[in-house]
């Protein structure tokens, strides 16, 4: 089959994690299609956003690995079409959304 007749996939999983902390503040969720930070500005995921990932996933890193990927996905489709010319690297926002998220232990 032809690559340009495949269908597309389905869309990503909702940005709704982390969970605002304490609950009364802005969460550090992604403002999308930019994904900057709600409460900080910075880049998503955030310093903030990474911590409260893991402590909110800390009985799931499968489940937060899974979540990350997802991301990734929706956010190389966002940034690539706001900016198609000069969009990020690849291994950049490997970087930014997969790499810091939990690894395999070695056997």
């Amino acid at each position: 089959m032809i690559s340009h007749q495949l269908p597309q996939p389905s869309s990503g999983p909702a940005a709704d994690r982390p969970r605002a902390y304490p609950s009364h503040k802005k969460p550090h969720t992604p403002l999308r299609p930019m994904w900057c930070c709600r409460a900080c500005g910075h880049p998503w995921p955030c310093a903030t956003a990474r911590i409260l990932l893991k402590v909110e996933y800390a009985d799931n890193e499968t489940g937060l690995s899974i979540y990350l990927a997802g991301l990734f996905y929706e956010a190389t489709r966002d940034l690539y079409q706001l900016n198609p010319d000069n969009g990020p690297a690849p291994s950049a926002l490997f970087a930014r959304f997969v790499a810091w998220g939990p690894y395999r232990r070695p056997r």
